[in-house]
This record gives C-alpha cells, sequence and structure tokens, in this order.
C-alpha cells in the first residue's frame, strides 16, 4: 500500500558533489542529497568533537528590543529548526491532529553538524548595528585575526544570506492592499517545529508554513505578511477523500538538504519562491500573483464565475473548492514581533565548549591577561520550550556571575534555568542572537520553575503600588449612605455564595423567590468593582496591565490589591457590599418573562462550598440534618434559616436543569474533560493526583453566570453598538474538524458537525454507543476539543460590518460578553461601566423625553422589549453620549487595544496554569520515580506510538526505532506493530551521529522468572534525558497502582486503539526541560 505523502514546498534536487559519496550504508529511506551532507557533518565532528563555542568576529550584534504596545502582544512561544523536506513511504494511523515529526531527535544528531554549517556561514563577518528590519547585505570583506579564529575550524569571508530580505514596511503595506500577501498570527507546531500555521481572518483553513526556508525567521506569536503558494504547491489534507486516513512521516537526516538549501549552496538549483527584486533588494508586486489557481479554476468549473472579488472571497472560494488540498505558503515579511522574544527560558550547553576550552589552557596561562571566555566566541543556549530554535550567547552577552563561573570551569552552569531575549536574527544566520539576562536556579528545584514559568508568559508578581493602593478607602469600610439613595437595597433578601472552598475572591452570588406555582424570580447579584475602580486613575492602569488573576493551584497572582479582592470588593458573608444585580422572571418552562438591571446593596446571609451545594442537591444535607450539631455547614448570618438556603439552592438547581436543557437544545454545545486534583504535604509537595468531575453544583452556578453574561452583552451592544465589549468563538477549524470526522467514521462512530448542536448530539450519541468504554469517550472528547478556537475579546465596531462574526459557538448565542467576574478579569470591569452608563442613559432619556408620562422610568435601554425609536432618538443618543462619557467608556481605537491585549493577557494565564499543572504532574512522578498504569493506544507507526493514559489524562509517545536489542516489525496492510526482542551487540549505526539507544529509554523489562527480584535489578531504570546510563530505581516508590497493572510480553503485538501498561517517571531538571517520559512495561525470560 502506498502511503500519503505531502508535497513541500522547498524543492528536492539531486546533489552534484559527487567526491563527498562515501561508501557509508544508509536507510532505503535516505536521499542521497542527505547522505552526502550527513557525512560532511560527520567529518566536522571529528574535527570539532562537538558542539562548542566558535570565535565571531569582534562587533557583536546590536541589541535590539522591540517595545510592542499593549495592542500588540499576542503572541507567546518563539521556533524555528532546520528542516526535514522527504518524507517516508510508510503509512501511519493515527488519531487527528497527530503530526508526525522527527526534529525532535534530529535535533540531538545534527547539533554538531548544524553549528558546523553555522559556522562556515558567519565566519570572517562583521556585523553592522542594524534594525529590527535587515535588508538585502552581499557580505563584508572584512575578517578577523587568525588568533581569533579557532585552529580546528577555517572559516571563509565570502558567504549567502541563510534567508530571503524581509520585504520592506512600504512593500507590504502595498501588498496587503492590493491583495498579494495577508496579514497574520504565525503559530509553530509544538510536535514538529519545521511546520507552522497561519490564521487569516476570515479565512476558514489555516495556512501551512512548511520549513525554515519558508518560515523566514519568524517565531511563535509573530504577526506577519505571508504570500499563499500557487495551487501546484498546495499539500493533500489529512483525511481527505482520495488518500489514505494515514499520516506520512518525515524521513531522518533530510534537515541537511534543507540546510545546504537555505544556505545558498550555489551548486544546486533552487526553488523561485519569491517575486522578482528590484535593486533594492524587494520584491516587485504586480496584482495576484496565485499561480495556476485562476487558470485551474476556470478551466475546471463555471462556477468560478461567482468568485468574490475580494482576495480574502477568493482565497476562501479556492479553499473551499478543493476540500482535499491544503493551503500552504511563505512569510515574506514580520509585521509585529511576538513579546516572546523577550522572555526565553533554557539551559547553557558548556560541557562541549569546556571540553575544547580545557585544550586552550596552555596559551590562556601564557597570556595572563586573557579570560577564560572571550566575549566573541559564544555558547548554545537550549529553550525549554521546543518550539524555540537553538540560539547563540555571545560571551559578553552573559552576566557576570556566569562568565566567572564559566572561567572557573564550573560544570553545574548547565543545571541553572536561565532567561534571555532573542536580540536579533540576522538573515545571514540560522540561528538567532540571544542575551542571558538572569539566573532562575537549579533546574531539579521546583521554585525556580514557577519563577521561570512566570516569566516566560511576563506575569507581574510585584507588588502594587503606593499609589495603587492610595486610591482604595480606607478600612473599616462602610457603604456611604449617599449609595443606599441611588441603590436598591436588598440587605433582607436570602443571598448567598458558592464557591471553591478555598477561594477568598467572591464575586458573584445567588437568590431565588416563587412568584407562583409556575414563575421564579432568580437573581444573580455581582461585586459591583467599577464603583472603587475609576477609570484613567494609578489602580485602573494597573488592572489593565495586569489584566487577570493568574491561578497556580497553590497560589494566586491577583490582578487588584487584596484589600480590594478579598476585602472590600468580595461578597464575603455577613457584612454589606456594592453589587450589579440582574433579576429574571422565569417560568417553569425557561422562559425569560422580564428582567430588571440595576446597582444594589446586598448582604450575603452564608459562603457554600461546591461540596456542600452538592450535599445539599443530593439530599444528603436536609433540615433534619442541619438540626444537629455537627452538620458541617458554615455560620449562618442574618435573619434566615438553613431551611431558607436548602429550599433555594434546590430551587435553583431546578431552574439550572431546566435552563441548560434549553441551551442545549438551542444549538449549545458541552465538551467537558476531566482535571486532575492534587494532594499536597506540609511543604506543599504534591503526593497524590485524582482525575475530578464537574457536579451539578457547578453547573448550577454555570448556568445563571452564563444567562447573566448573556444578558449583559445584549444591553451593551444594543446601548452602544460601535463600542461594546463583546466575547466571540469562531467555528471550529475546519481542517482539523475534518479529520476528526474521518476517525470516527473509520470507527463506526458516525459524527455530523454541521452545526454546534448537531456536534453535540452526535456526541451524545457516540457516548451511549461507548458506554461500556469510558475511555474511549474521554479520548473522543479531548480529540473534540482540538479544532475549537479560542474565544477572544473584541470591539464590535470592529466588525460592524459582519454582524454574524459576533456569535459564539460552543454557546450557539448571538451576543456573549464577560460580565460576573471583575474581581479577577479585567474586561468585566469595563462591561460593568457600560452597563452603569447604558443604566444612567435610560434615566436621563426618560426624564427629558416628550414621551415621559411619569415617574415610572421604562427601560427602554436595559429592558427585554429593545425601544430602538428611543436609541436613534436625538435625546437618546445625547443621554447615551453623555453616560458614556461620565463613566469613562473608551473609544473605538482604545477599547481595540485593551481587547487584544487582555486575550493576549488571557491566553498567558491559561499557559501559566497548564505549565504549573504539568511542573506539578513532574515533581509527583519524580517523587514516585515510578508509576505504572494503563494506556490507550492513539497512534501507531514505524517509528513510535501516541499514547493515552487515563490516569493522568496526558498523551506521550514511545519512540521504539533504532533501539539496542528492539526488533520492529511494521506491517503496513493490517496497521499492526510487532515488537521482539534479539540478541544484539552495541553498535552504531552507519552514516549516523549517535548511537542505538539502549533498551531501557523504550521499555521498562522486568523478568518473567521473577519480577519481584528483577524489578530491584538493572533491568528496570529511571530515563536519565542527558545520560548514557540508567539509573537503578528504588522499587518500594512505585505507586500502589502498580500493583493493578501487569507488563506485556515480548513479542508485543499492538494495534490502534489497544491497552497497554506503561510506566511513567520524570525526565530532566538539572540536565533539560522537565517532561513526563513513558515507557512501555514488559517482562520478558531472554533477560
Amino acid at each position: 500500500m502506498k502511503a500519503s505523502v505531502e508535497q513541500t514546498v522547498v524543492e528536492r534536487v539531486e546533489d552534484g558533489d559527487k567526491k563527498e559519496k562515501k561508501s557509508r550504508r544508509r536507510s532505503s529511506r535516505r536521499s542521497k542529497q542527505n547522505n552526502s551532507i550527513a557525512e560532511a557533518a560527520c567529518s566536522s565532528v571529528n574535527e570539532c568533537q562537538g558542539d562548542v563555542g566558535l570565535p565571531l568576529p569582534k562587533k557583536s550584534p546590536s541589541s535590539v528590543k522591540c517595545l510592542l504596545s499593549k495592542s500588540q502582544r499576542l503572541g507567546t512561544h518563539p521556533s524555528v529548526e532546520q528542516e526535514s523536506v522527504k518524507a517516508l513511504h510508510v503509512s501511519f494511523n493515527s488519531m487527528p491532529t497527530m503530526h508526525i515529526s522527527n526534529d525532535a531527535d534530529q535535533e540531538q544528531v545534527q547539533g554538531v553538524a548544524n553549528f558546523h554549517l553555522l559556522a562556515s556561514d558567519t565566519g570572517g563577518r562583521t556585523f553592522s548595528k542594524s534594525c529590527p528590519e535587515p535588508v538585502a547585505c552581499k557580505g563584508s570583506s572584512e575578517t578577523s585575526s587568525s588568533k581569533d579564529l579557532c585552529p580546528y575550524q577555517t572559516l571563509t569571508c565570502d558567504q549567502s544570506k541563510s534567508f530571503p530580505s524581509h520585504w520592506s514596511v512600504e512593500v507590504v503595506n502595498e501588498a496587503l492592499a492590493k491583495g498579494d500577501v495577508f496579514r497574520a498570527l504565525f503559530h509553530v507546531n509544538a510536535h514538529n517545529r519545521l511546520e507552522a500555521y497561519c490564521k487569516i481572518d476570515g479565512v476558514q483553513t489555516d495556512i501551512l508554513i512548511n520549513g525554515v526556508a519558508a518560515q523566514n525567521r519568524a517565531v511563535e506569536g509573530d504577526i506577519v505578511a505571508i504570500k499563499i503558494d500557487p495551487l501546484s504547491c498546495w499539500t493533500r489534507m489529512k483525511g481527505s477523500s482520495g488518500s489514505s486516513n494515514n499520516s506520512a512521516m518525515t524521513e531522518d537526516g533530510n534537515v541537511f538538504q534543507e540546510i545546504n538549501e537555505i544556505s545558498g549552496d550555489s551548486s544546486r538549483p533552487q526553488l523561485e519562491i519569491y517575486s522578482e527584486l528590484d535593486c533594492t533588494g524587494n520584491p516587485i508586486v504586480s496584482g495576484n500573483d496565485y499561480g495556476d489557481l485562476t487558470t485551474s479554476g476556470k478551466s475546471a468549473s463555471s462556477s468560478w464565475q461567482n468568485e468574490p472579488e475580494d482576495a480574502i472571497g477568493k482565497i476562501s472560494f479556492l479553499i473551499s473548492s478543493h476540500p482535499s488540498k491544503r493551503p500552504t505558503g511563505k512569510v515574506v515579511s514580520i509585521i509585529v514581533r511576538s513579546s516572546r522574544r523577550d522572555t526565553v527560558v533554557g539551559f547553557l550547553n558548556v560541557k562541549q565548549w569546556l571540553t575544547f576550552k580545557e585544550g586552550s589552557k596552555k596559551q590562556l596561562k601564557r597570556n595572563k591577561n586573557s579570560s577564560f571566555i572571550s566575549e566573541h566566541e559564544f555558547v548554545q543556549l537550549t529553550p525549554t520550550d521546543a518550539r524555540f530554535p537553538r540560539m547563540m550567547v555571545l560571551g559578553n552577552d552573559l552576566p557576570e556571575g556566569i562568565r566567572k563561573r564559566l572561567n572557573e570551569s564550573d560544570i553545574t552552569v548547565e543545571m541553572e534555568l536561565v532567561a534571555a531575549r532573542i536580540e536579533d536574527w540576522y538573515e545571514e544566520s540560522l540561528f538567532p542572537y540571544a542575551r542571558v539576562l538572569h539566573v532562575f536556579g537549579r533546574g531539579g528545584e521546583m521554585q525556580p520553575h514557577i519563577d521561570a514559568i512566570l516569566f516566560q508568559n511576563s506575569i507581574n508578581c510585584s507588588e502594587f503600588s503606593p499609589e495603587s493602593i492610595s486610591c482604595l478607602p480606607c478600612v473599616p469600610w462602610n457603604v456611604p449612605p449617599l449609595e443606599f439613595r441611588h441603590r436598591k437595597d436588598l440587605r433582607n433578601k436570602c443571598i448567598f455564595t458558592i464557591d471553591p472552598c478555598t477561594a477568598t475572591d467572591l464575586d458573584d452570588a445567588l437568590s431565588i423567590d416563587m412568584l407562583s406555582a409556575d414563575t421564579y424570580r432568580v437573581g444573580v447579584h455581582i461585586a459591583d468593582l467599577s464603583y472603587f475602580v475609576q477609570p484613567d486613575t494609578t489602580l485602573d492602569l494597573e488592572a489593565q496591565i495586569r489584566s487577570t488573576t493568574v491561578y497556580m493551584l497553590q497560589r494566586k497572582i491577583s490582578m487588584l490589591p487584596p484589600l480590594l479582592s478579598e476585602n472590600l470588593g468580595s461578597l464575603n458573608p455577613g457584612v454589606d457590599r456594592l453589587a450589579f444585580s440582574i433579576f429574571w422572571d422565569i417560568s417553569s418552562s425557561g422562559n425569560v418573562m422580564d428582567r430588571w438591571i440595576g446597582r444594589t446593596v446586598i448582604c450575603s446571609c452564608c459562603k457554600l462550598s461546591y461540596e456542600q451545594a452538592q450535599d445539599i442537591i443530593d439530599g444528603i444535607v436536609d433540615q433534619g440534618t442541619v438540626i444537629g450539631s455537627e452538620s458541617g455547614l458554615p455560620e449562618m448570618h442574618g435573619n434566615f434559616e438553613w431551611s431558607d438556603v436548602i429550599t433555594s439552592i434546590r430551587d435553583l438547581n431546578v431552574v439550572a436543569r431546566i435552563l441548560k436543557e434549553n441551551r442545549f437544545k438551542d444549538g449549545g454545545l458541552a465538551l467537558e474533560n476531566s482535571e486532575i486534583s492534587y494532594s499536597f504535604d506540609e511543604a506543599g509537595i504534591p503526593y497524590e493526583s485524582m482525575l475530578c468531575q464537574r457536579k451539578d453544583s457547578n453547573f448550577l452556578v454555570e448556568e445563571f453566570m452564563l444567562l447573566a453574561n448573556r444578558t449583559a452583552a445584549e444591553v451593551i451592544a444594543r446601548a452602544f453598538p460601535d463600542t461594546a465589549l463583546l466575547r466571540r468563538h469562531p467555528e471550529p477549524n475546519m481542517r482539523k474538524l475534518r479529520e476528526f470526522e474521518v476517525f470516527c467514521s473509520k470507527h463506526g462512530l458516525p459524527l455530523d458537525t454541521s452545526s454546534s448542536g448537531q456536534f453535540r448530539k452526535s456526541l451524545e450519541q457516540i457516548r451511549e454507543t461507548l458506554k461500556d468504554d469510558s475511555v474511549m469517550f474521554d479520548i473522543l472528547i479531548s480529540y473534540a476539543t482540538k479544532p475549537m478556537q479560542v474565544a477572544t475579546y473584541f470591539c464590535t465596531g470592529d466588525l460592524k460590518i459582519n454582524e454574524d462574526d459576533w456569535g459564539h459557538y460552543a454557546l450557539a448565542l448571538p451576543l456573549y460578553t464577560h460580565f460576573t467576574a471583575p474581581l479577577r478579569r479585567y474586561p468585566d470591569i469595563v462591561v460593568h461601566r457600560m452597563l452603569a452608563a447604558a443604566i444612567e442613559a435610560e434615566e436621563m432619556y426618560w426624564k427629558n423625553s416628550t414621551r415621559n408620562q411619569g415617574d415610572v422610568v421604562t427601560r427602554c435601554f436595559t429592558g427585554i422589549p429593545f425601544d430602538k425609536e428611543a436609541t436613534d432618538s436625538r435625546e437618546g443618543r445625547e443621554a447615551l453620549s453623555a453616560a458614556a462619557l461620565k463613566h469613562g467608556i473608551p473609544c473605538r481605537e482604545l477599547l481595540s487595544d485593551a481587547a487584544a491585549y487582555c486575550n493576549e493577557r488571557n491566553l498567558a494565564s491559561r499557559h501559566v496554569k497548564d505549565a504549573i499543572d504539568k511542573l506539578y504532574m513532574w515533581v509527583l512522578l519524580k517523587k514516585k520515580q515510578i508509576l505504572i498504569a494503563e494506556a490507550r493506544v492513539l497512534g501507531l507507526g514505524p517509528r513510535f506510538m501516541t499514547l493515552y493514559i487515563p490516569t493522568l489524562a496526558i498523551e506521550r509517545r514511545i519512540y521504539y526505532d533504532e533501539v539496542e536489542g528492539l526488533y520492529v516489525e511494521w506491517l503496513e496492510t493490517t496497521s499492526t506493530l510487532v515488537l521482539s526482542l534479539f540478541a544484539y551487540k552495541s553498535s552504531v549505526r552507519k552514516g549516523s551521529l549517535n548511537k542505538f539507544r539502549a533498551l531501557e529509554y523504550a521499555a521498562l523489562v522486568v523478568s518473567s522468572c521473577d519480577q519481584e527480584v528483577d524489578l530491584g535489578g538493572s533491568a528496570v531504570g529511571a530515563y536519565d534525558s542527558g545520560a548514557t546510563e540508567v539509573k537503578n530505581l528504588d522499587i518500594p516508590r512505585l505507586s500502589s497502582r502498580s500493583s493493578e497493572v501487569g507488563p506485556m510480553v515480548f513479542p508485543m503485538t499492538v494495534r490502534l486503539l489497544s491497552t497497554i501498561p506503561v510506566a511513567l517517571h520524570a525526565v530532566g531538571g538539572d540536565d533539560g526541560p522537565i517532561d513526563i517520559g513513558v515507557r512501555l512495561y514488559m517482562s520478558t525470560y531472554l533477560r
């Protein structure tokens, strides 16, 4: 069976240099070109003996730091690395969105060769102090003196550029206006940095940017200008008709071809991927250049006559006309540089550098004035984020403390986590230049990693300024008498909060009254932070900069000072607090018949946890148990009894269930994933983990918060149609959604994704089909979330032309915003101000309007009926304008910038949470040393398998190719893998830079004769990412779960969706980035 192999944009060419074609055995999957270049790299290893610091010209690159406005900070992680451009002709059966990559493994194999090529590329040139946008450079004839050169490396002075020049701002603007290029956000595949994807607003499918040359020095989060390739260069969409459902893998070693290609080897023809250049090095832009797109479209179908005129419409039309094709493109310029360039975290690779320097000590002793590390030499920096490329750090760009330790040959420098920033990335260099800023601490300790995560995501951890604190009233504080005149007094109403048991910032409270046998009046009461956080104050500015509270399991970094978030503004029980309240009259069928919105004063009667509320819902706690002295319930305040609260919670649960059912009928979608929770010891170290599911009490609160947010969105969108802050959720990524559909269909699980409602119904049917296989359903839900795009804040004026883009896909709502969490989200404060302005404008309008017929104010702006006549009238416009000015509603431009910045900070906060969760999991496994668990096979092929581990709700890979003593047999026709043990000798793969990996890297093998004895022997090892030996384990620390899962035996037969035992362990720490490693758990008589 032939495999489906994706096309590459870069042309594959034959190597013309026959002199370097030695008689080395290579895999049949290697190209001739890669063979010759790999041999060149191998010979450089014999000379250089590893990755070393190569001397560079005396002038270092200028320190250029791109200061971005808050509207420009849109991204998170950079990355570019050498490209592998040729795919293996093998099949790979996989779950959707599994991108098969070799770059992670290749990086270690190619490190020395890459820096060899780098040395010959950079040697003999003096870099000028350039601006952030490099222009075409012909190179310099100036060379370094011979004493600065490595004795084992001959450097030339005339070198070609490694990358094309970026287009100038003028040319880019002209091309954008003509539709020749498109503005897009650049994202890198975390599993394969050679693949990047660009999302163009208005285009339903992302654009593949494949390879180093096409990425042209862009990093994760950059806003770039991209040029779409001709249709003939587009690759086949994975899972499309006409091809197998298998994914093609990339061949090891083809990275050398890409390095040679982008280094400008004149002996090889290259594909012309850019337009003709003018005398300044910029491309000559002349109309749309989509190659054969127009021609093929006209000849293929008469429907071309309906082609849209605009560029976005044309691309969308072409993509929909060729659903089996994935559009590709190339980066021609970087419009806005990602702020993640300034927050790089990594390790310095100094071992081999020190090895080389040991040989130079004699020369240093002769020259007593010479330092051990020269400012013109570099040390390699390996980022912890796989999406970053390796970087060069010059000697004078290292902190004095590190330079001193290197001068003392302190090898422990490699164990330190360091902070760095990318200074520049010249078109002559394959690698970016970086500067080390400071040291966090040892990589094997938890706190340095926490500090690094916060730095990596630009989280402000500093104390609040005295100026910000001075904006708050002194304590003790009471509600001013003036506020009672302008607010509704609700202190005699049974109002309570339901939050996590550890919560200290209480944003929301609930109440309910039964008006009749079939009508409820439900109230949601939100802390009124707009009273305390006034526009344009120091406190407002600091809250906007922080934008969101960051949660880290055992710690949080507040958006607002604790005095406000945990005291003055928090809806604590037993004290008077200011609130924004919304009341709905809801029928027994879930219809909202009327509503009221206004500012209030409340006094919460009690603080309930989710667990306590769930006990009331389940009937564990009722009026009978409350009478007992030890009910476990919190203190009750005010003139209320527990019977009032119990009745209220049960009534709220009834209404919430009806609202949820109606929301799903209207097309709402819910994708519930299990979450990991940890138990901590007194020192704050996790010692156990468990999976947690949300319960009815969580959904109760959620349903009313959704209704409140929806109501607030309707009000502000009608009152301020050009300057409302809303939240939108676009439709799913079509490519990933199609892949998910293909997988489900292949396994007999019909899936309809025509709408969010049909998607949910299909998943409910699949849940019923898989009722006896909950793990499989969890896997499907996990993969169903992958096509989902990120919800974002936006200013309505930015999308005024197409209001269909305002909607929220998952909630199936036309309008949505955030209103219910002002203590921890800045956008909610802005929405509070907009609501306050709408309420005040409503009062002003009826006071001055000729339609006023009495003292009762008709809710023309905040009520359910929308009085368009009132908003369009002169009095209405004047009232809304005056109220907006009074309450500090920003103009469209400022609100757009604030929305973009809040989106970036919200994403950073989520990355922090995910990284902290992974860190705690790593610490837990480090303490246990090994955790035996079952895993489900999601992806399977001849090189590696992808697994889902239900115990920890994570996905991991096991690589079994090139493992000593392991024989791999891949049966393509049946998509079956057979792994066997055989007698072997330590060997080196010919044509490769690395030895075969030890068996312990892929499998934890125990003896079938006596597993207990052999568990303590040499057959069991803990993976160490930087060592060549395998450490013995302290077996008594195996998890208690280990006894429940037994090993498999060799030979091992594996198929897609098989359940297999695995051994989990902590990877990295002092010797590299942390990760959760996984190996097969096997038993054999041969050991």
